[in-house]
């Protein structure tokens, strides 16, 4: 697949500019994530002149094919600063979606594992992450199994980009002891505050579900995680 890539003008490179220092302002630190947040041109990730102005407003989520969304730049950054990334660090992304996510991760340096469940999706963001020379492995499924094409191998880091009822299982097995999960889950108190997910840090620090400490990191408004691959 061809991908035509919009010329990445002074205009959006200012726009990403005070983009950065409107996320330093809103408590973003790690400077590794904020250059590779100043250094990908956002609106390639979904390329619509109509929707450029908005493309780098740290607060605006953008609706893409399939029902997902390009997340909003705070909730990319303050996702992916829970992580505590490392370069070198293997990352297993749950929900690859336009490839924006995949992108960060990989300008920092981790070896990023991504999983879409949409072939549509999926189809077109693995060419566009091979256009840009991200090397992240792409597959096409749920995860609600594992990662068949994976089976064994172990992750320090997951980041899942779509709100799931629970913690899932399968994806605590596939997370090293001392790794991290980044997961936003149904909040049960919805009704109460108005927000209908919570944005958890797990640290896996032992094989054993006693072991695992998890921290609330504010309210979360994603798309639903789902199971099965969608052709």
């Amino acid at each position: 697949m061809e991908h035509r890539l919009s010329p990445d003008i002074p205009k959006y490179q200012a726009w990403r500019r005070r983009m950065v220092t409107q996320l330093r302002a809103e408590g973003i630190h790690d400077e590794s994530l904020l250059a590779a947040m100043e250094k990908i041109p956002r609106h390639w990730f979904w390329n619509d002149t109509l929707l450029d102005n908005l493309i780098y407003d740290i607060n605006t989520a953008i609706q893409i094919d399939c029902g997902q969304t390009l997340s909003k730049p705070i909730t990319v950054a303050r996702q992916t600063q829970l992580l505590n990334l490392q370069p070198m660090l293997s990352v297993l992304e749950v929900g690859t979606g336009s490839g924006y996510q995949t992108a960060v991760l990989c300008e920092m340096g981790a070896r990023v594992f991504t999983v879409e469940r949409q072939n549509d999706l999926f189809v077109r963001t693995k060419s566009l992450l091979a256009t840009l020379h991200y090397t992240a492995r792409c597959y096409l499924g749920d995860c609600s199994r594992g990662l068949p094409e994976m089976r064994g191998y172990m992750f320090d880091r997951v980041l899942v980009t779509c709100g799931a009822t629970e913690v899932p299982p399968v994806l605590m097995s596939l997370l090293k002891v001392g790794g991290i999960m980044v997961i936003p889950v149904e909040n049960a108190s919805a009704s109460a505050t108005g927000a209908s997910q919570k944005m958890l840090r797990i640290f896996k620090d032992g094989e054993s579900p006693e072991q695992w400490r998890t921290e609330e990191c504010g309210d979360a408004y994603f798309v639903p995680m789902l199971k099965g691959r969608q052709f």
